[in-house]
């Protein structure tokens, strides 16, 4: 897979130890200091920031925070021929996985259930018929052919996919999973778990889909933008939010063929394109839930999300229609 596929947003971290403001846009309390690190994570620009009393303490946190990334890029990646997830995809049975590994995929059976199958890891097969089909010269704009566009489906079922602490199998020769849909959102949620461990309480993580811990100082909500569907480049809408997760999934986010007829939103059904919306953004409690939710909701009818928040009793959805129309929907109804 081409690398600038996997994750193409920067993302990052800003974070307060307990007790100390956070200087958005104002001074940093004289006794913090910053802490900053800038690099590569999870196949994109990141940068940290940290303000704590104790330097040697932000320091740590920082390093625990780029390790933990570097970890489960090892677990998760598409790109990175050493993952566990490449090796289980290569030959179609992982022994002795990691126990990261089997939670996401228990999360992804959650989704899953939840959503009559629109969340879907197995889906790589679809991505890779696509992504062939249009890197080669002289393809067909209309797309794969009946024929192999039924050959993918043929290893498409996350229903074959049986899994435990001791091995992962898949269950047809030529089946792969792929977690991009839902693995930002899990990596999101461990950045989160160590910088509370280390005494965080204020932090707005960014992993390619973000969660707040508390709020701004004096109680200010974080902001998170969300990109203008027609216009990613450009902020759409700001969403305010306390200790609560976004996540958005839209066909813009990377198309196969130039006229955008054919995105990365795919159907495990029909193996088509996600159409019904621009744009899909989910509020929930955890960046994961929000990362699985936002993916297959951008295949579902309005109805069909309402009664998947209704059994969560939690959450609310934003969704740009595919004629531009505005929508919440939320657990209590629209």
């Amino acid at each position: 897979m081409d690398r600038s596929v996997t994750r193409r947003r920067a993302i990052g971290i800003t974070a307060a130890a307990a007790g100390l403001t956070l200087p958005l846009g104002g001074a940093a309390r004289p006794e913090a200091d910053l802490v900053t690190w800038r690099g590569q994570a999870m196949g994109a620009a990141a940068s940290l920031q940290i303000h704590h009393t104790d330097r040697t303490a932000a320091e740590r946190l920082v390093r625990q925070a780029v390790s933990e990334l570097r970890r489960l890029e090892k677990i998760f990646s598409l790109y990175r021929e050493d993952s566990a997830l490449v090796a289980l995809n290569r030959s179609g049975v992982l022994p002795s996985p990691p126990q990261e590994l089997i939670f996401l995929l228990d999360e992804c059976r959650r989704c899953w259930e939840l959503t009559d199958g629109a969340f879907d890891p197995t889906v790589q097969a679809l991505w890779t018929l696509y992504h062939e089909h249009f890197s080669k010269q002289g393809h067909d704009p209309a797309g794969p052919s009946a024929a192999a566009l039924q050959a993918a489906l043929d290893k498409v079922g996350f229903r074959r996919v049986a899994f435990d602490s001791n091995r992962i199998v898949l269950g047809r020769r030529g089946m792969g999973l792929t977690l991009n849909g839902i693995a930002q959102g899990y990596a999101t949620d461990r950045i989160v778990a160590i910088l509370r461990a280390g005494g965080i309480e204020r932090s707005l993580v960014d992993m390619g889909e973000s969660r707040a811990v508390g709020s701004r100082d004096e109680g200010a909500p974080w902001r998170v933008g969300i990109a203008d569907p027609d216009a990613p480049e450009r902020l759409g809408e700001t969403l305010e939010i306390v200790d609560r997760a976004v996540a958005t999934s839209g066909a813009y986010g990377f198309r196969f063929d130039p006229g955008g007829r054919f995105n990365h939103l795919l159907d495990p059904n029909s193996g088509a394109s996600a159409r019904l919306y621009k744009s899909v953004t989910v509020i929930a409690r955890t960046a994961t839930e929000a990362d699985g939710l936002s993916t297959a909701f951008s295949l579902l009818p309005q109805e069909r999300i309402e009664w998947a928040l209704r059994m969560l009793q939690d959450g609310q959805v934003r969704l740009t229609t595919a004629l531009g129309e505005r929508m919440v929907l939320s657990a209590q109804g629209a």
